[in-house]
C-alpha cells in the first residue's frame, strides 16, 4: 500500500516557496474592472509569459500562454499511472485594484518574536487583534511594507503549485496520474472567465488555490450580480431651478443612501448577503453608478434585484423629470449544489487533508472564485487554502508553514487521484 507524501518537512518546500513568491508579488498584476480587455493590465502578461519560461524551464513540454492570457500547462502521468483522471490546479495572476499593488516589498520575517509589527503609516500588526498571528510566534511570515497590499492573493497560490510541480518532477518515486496547471487573469475583477479556452481543459476536477488560514476549505460561494445604475437629469441654470432642475447627482447619492446600511459587506458576515456601490460619478445631467450584488441564495437575489428596482421607483418620484434605468447582469453563481453532485471531489480534498495532519473545515466564500465559474462551466472546483489573511489591503501577511502546509495538500491530491485508474 502506497504511504501518503505529507510527511515532506518545510525545510524542503520552503526553498521552493519563498523565493518564488517574493519574486511573483514584485510583479505588477493589478487588475482594472473598468478595462474590457482580457487582460486588462499589462503586468499580467509579464508573469503569465515569465510562468510559462519556467514551466518550460522545469522540463515541461505541453505548455501553452493563450492569446488571453491563459497559461495552461500538463505534467504527464506516472508510467503506468496514464489512464488516471487528469486534474487540474488553479490560481490567478492579477491582484485586486483596492489597495495599489505596485512596487511591492514583501518583508520576510524569518523567526517571528510574537509582538506587534509596526508598518509604514502608522499601521501596525497586532497579534491581540490579528487571528491566528500569535500562533506564528517562532515561525517565518511575509507582509506587506504597508504602502501596498502584499499580492498573496493570489501570487502565493502560484508558488503553491509551482512549488509541488517542482517537488514532483524532483522526485519521481510519487507515482501521479496527468495533471494541468492553469494560471488566470483577471479573476479579481470577475471578467477572465468568459475567454477561458475550455476545450483545451481535459481535467474532471479542478481545485483552486486562492483560500485563506490553513484548513479552510470553500465549496460553496456567493451568486454574483452586477448592477450598471444610470440616472438621468433635468438641466437648467440653477439660479432658476425651482420646481425645474432634476439634479442626476443628487439621484444617483439618494438611490445610494436608500439601500439597506445593515445589508452592506461591513455589516454582514457567513450566509447573510449584500449591497456594495462600487462606483459612483456624474453631473447635474447624467450619473451612473456600478452596484454588487451578493447572496447565496437564488431567491434572496431576485429580492435584492427587484428591490433596486424598487429604489429606482422612488427616486425617480422623489425627482420630478428625472429617469433611472438598472441594468444587472449575473458575474458567476453559488457552485455548491454542483460540487455536492460529484463527491469524490471533496473526498479526495478532505483525505488529503486528513493525511497531511492538517483540522479541515469547509465555509462559504464570501466572494467568488475562478472555480465559481468553472463549476458552472461543468467542470467541479472547490477552493484550497493558501495561509494568506488580510487579501486586499495594506496588512496583508501570510505563514511560511501555512504555504507548506498547501503544497503538500497539493502534492497529495495528486497522488490520490493517480491512484484512480
Amino acid at each position: 500500500m502506497e504511504s501518503p507524501v505529507t510527511t515532506i518537512p518545510d525545510n524542503r518546500l520552503e526553498p521552493l516557496l519563498v523565493p518564488r513568491f517574493m519574486n511573483y508579488v514584485r510583479c505588477w498584476t493589478e487588475s482594472d474592472r473598468h478595462v474590457e480587455e482580457t487582460p486588462s493590465s499589462p503586468g499580467q502578461w509579464e508573469l503569465a509569459q515569465a510562468l510559462k519560461d519556467e514551466l518550460l524551464g522545469l522540463g515541461l513540454v505541453d505548455v501553452e500562454l493563450t492569446p488571453h492570457c491563459y497559461v495552461i500547462a500538463r505534467l504527464p502521468a506516472s508510467i503506468g499511472r496514464e489512464g488516471a483522471p487528469s486534474i487540474g490546479f488553479l490560481a490567478h495572476l492579477d491582484t485586486a485594484g483596492d489597495v495599489s499593488g505596485k512596487d511591492v516589498k514583501p518583508q520576510l520575517v524569518q523567526a517571528y518574536n510574537g509582538e506587534k509589527i509596526a508598518i509604514d503609516d502608522g499601521l501596525e500588526l497586532d497579534p491581540a487583534k490579528e487571528p491566528g498571528l500569535a500562533d506564528q510566534a517562532g515561525k517565518a511570515i511575509i507582509h506587506a511594507d504597508g504602502s501596498t497590499l502584499l499580492g498573496a492573493d493570489n501570487k502565493a497560490g502560484i508558488a503553491e503549485i509551482m512549488a509541488a510541480v517542482e517537488y514532483l518532477l524532483a522526485h519521481p518515486e510519487i507515482p501521479h496520474g496527468p495533471v494541468e496547471i492553469i494560471f488566470t487573469p483577471d479573476e479579481e475583477t470577475g471578467k477572465g472567465l468568459p475567454e477561458f479556452p475550455m476545450g483545451k481543459v481535459k481535467s474532471r476536477a479542478c481545485y483552486t488555490v486562492d483560500g485563506g488560514p490553513m484548513g479552510e476549505l470553500e465549496a460553496e460561494c456567493f451568486n454574483a450580480w452586477k448592477a450598471d445604475i444610470e440616472f438621468k437629469g433635468r438641466v437648467i441654470h440653477v439660479g432658476a431651478a425651482r420646481g425645474i432642475l432634476a439634479n442626476a447627482a443628487l439621484m444617483a447619492a439618494s438611490f445610494t443612501v436608500m439601500l439597506p446600511r445593515s445589508e452592506s459587506p461591513e455589516a454582514t458576515d457567513g450566509y447573510y448577503g449584500y449591497y456594495c456601490p462600487m462606483d459612483i460619478s456624474g453631473n447635474l445631467e447624467t450619473a451612473k453608478m456600478e452596484v454588487f450584488l451578493r447572496d447565496f441564495e437564488n431567491e434572496g437575489m431576485k429580492r435584492r434585484l427587484n428591490a433596486l428596482e424598487a429604489i429606482a421607483r422612488t427616486v425617480e418620484a422623489q425627482f420630478p423629470g428625472g429617469q433611472v434605468t438598472v441594468q444587472a447582469h449575473p458575474q458567476y453563481y453559488n457552485m455548491k449544489d454542483k460540487i455536492d453532485g460529484n463527491p469524490q471531489v471533496l473526498e479526495y480534498l478532505k483525505t488529503a487533508l486528513d493525511n497531511a495532519g492538517i483540522v479541515w473545515r469547509f465555509k462559504p466564500i464570501r466572494g467568488g472564485t475562478d472555480g465559481s465559474r468553472l463549476t458552472e462551466l461543468g467542470i467541479p472546483t472547490p477552493n484550497i487554502f493558501t495561509g494568506g489573511r488580510n487579501f486586499h489591503s495594506r496588512l496583508e501577511w501570510i505563514a511560511v508553514n501555512e504555504m507548506c502546509a498547501a503544497c503538500r495538500v497539493i502534492i497529495e491530491l495528486i497522488r490520490l487521484w493517480g491512484k484512480d485508474k
